[in-house]
């Protein structure tokens, strides 16, 4: 048995700040990780150096760009829902 669509789809009034939000974002995150990989290209050996609860830069660094992603993620879909 088929149904009908869910939900009628209409016109998204705030699709071009929705885009200009994702691309702020997208830049921010852009440039944390190229700090990121800048570092380990000109300087590896700082990335071995302990930084927090023994663990290394290359961790913590890694770790926070994965929280940080997830963060941006959700503060997209809260500001995005709201408009």
């Amino acid at each position: 048995m088929l149904h009908g669509e869910a939900a009628k789809l209409e016109q998204d009034d705030a699709a071009a700040v929705k885009s200009r939000i994702g691309l702020i974002l997208f830049g921010v995150y852009s440039l944390i990780y190229a700090g990121f990989v800048i570092i380990n290209t000109l300087s590896p050996k700082i990335m071995g150096l302990q930084v927090f609860l023994g663990l290394n830069l290359a961790v913590v660094y890694g770790f926070g760009l994965i929280i940080l992603a997830i963060i941006m993620g959700v503060v997209y879909n809260r500001v995005c829902t709201k408009l």
